[in-house]
């Protein structure tokens, strides 16, 4: 079935909004009433019919004007591409996991053909039709990683896998959560995650290097992380900051159920055949407070998530200045009964 695209754009005058089976779809993070950094990987398998994670990459209906916006982010700054040069063999393993798994998932958008190691990659959404010789970079306009990255949604980051860890190698990132794709390259795990409050102390972050160390070729895993987000910005990189960051302040109570947003991540880690790296796929998804109280029980739990927040991970989520006003609207839909809430609506 083929997807209806919407026209819209993730900056300035911010035309963006889900339709009802997006707002139905989406990844809603929160499965108590409290919060606490967690490793909560899972599994990358087929889910639901419909849902995010139905296949490997997911396209929604948001799918164009997100290309358009990694696009734009590109072209302001190269700086969000990188690349180490012992890199190029994941590099190709990105292309074949990518173009195989839409071409499979989509085939009304998007065709690859084979013959032998002369491929043709099509991309109706985007009008891109590109033969290449597999493995020559030579024979594609850019890099292969470039190529494709900006083709599938979310950001990536390959990870080589050496002296017992791994190294951020490798990214194409345009809609980070306030972290830097310049400053992080090259760094290992434990340098990488660094900045995340209480996750060293609780031991988070050392299972989860154990974990992916012994990721399994085709055995994917999957995790949801979030935060709250103001405007349905696609890029808050450290780098634009005064683009964005002064649009906490704009926050009041009588715009905070459409300015402030649920940001979720739908991460998703793939073992590669030929370098024996891992792809970091971050796939983010958006959603107003006014969209999520379409489900009072998202709304609901999630006034029990942000009121009982501790106050680190209020500062390092941003929230610190619109925070209580949005647990204050958020409680209209708290009237303090027990529930049982699932992730997904019926």
């Amino acid at each position: 079935m083929a997807l209806a695209f919407k026209q819209e754009t993730f900056r300035n005058d911010y035309k963006y909004s889900n339709s009802p089976n997006a707002i139905k779809r989406f990844p809603f993070p929160f499965a108590e009433d409290q919060y606490m950094y967690s490793v909560n990987i899972e599994p990358h398998v087929k889910g639901k019919t419909g849902s995010v994670s139905e296949f490997a990459f997911d396209v929604d209906e948001h799918y164009v004007g997100e290309c358009l916006d990694k696009q734009l982010t590109l072209d302001l700054d190269r700086g969000r591409y990188a690349a180490l040069p012992h890199m190029m063999d994941a590099q190709w393993d990105f292309v074949e996991l990518t173009m195989e798994a839409l071409s499979n998932d989509y085939p009304e958008h998007f065709s690859l053909k084979k013959e032998g190691l002369n491929w043709t990659w099509e991309n109706k959404p985007l009008n891109i039709k590109q033969s290449f010789v597999f493995g020559d970079a030579s024979t594609m306009p850019m890099d292969p990683f470039e190529f494709m990255s900006k083709q599938v949604q979310g950001d990536f980051v390959l990870l080589d896998q050496r002296d017992e860890t791994l190294y951020a190698d490798a990214g194409f990132v345009t809609s980070q959560a306030d972290w830097s794709l310049a400053f992080d390259v090259g760094m290992s795990w434990r340098e990488w995650h660094a900045p995340v409050p209480r996750a060293t102390e609780l031991g988070v972050m050392d299972r989860a290097l154990k974990y992916l160390l012994n990721l399994q070729l085709g055995s994917p895993v999957r995790r949801l992380n979030w935060t709250m987000t103001v405007n349905p910005r696609l890029d808050t990189s450290p780098e634009n900051y005064p683009l964005w960051g002064t649009d906490r302040n704009t926050v009041n109570p009588e715009n905070v159920a459409d300015k402030v947003h649920l940001r979720v991540e739908l991460q998703s880690l793939f073992r590669l055949p030929r370098s024996n790296g891992i792809v970091f796929s971050i796939r983010c998804y958006l959603m107003s407070l006014r969209e999520l109280s379409s489900y009072p029980r998202w709304a609901k739990r999630l006034h029990r998530v942000q009121k009982t927040m501790h106050p680190d991970l209020i500062e390092y989520k941003g929230m610190t200045k619109f925070h209580p006003m949005m647990v204050e609207w958020l409680s209209q839909f708290d009237d303090g009964s027990a529930m049982a809430v699932g992730t997904q609506p019926e």
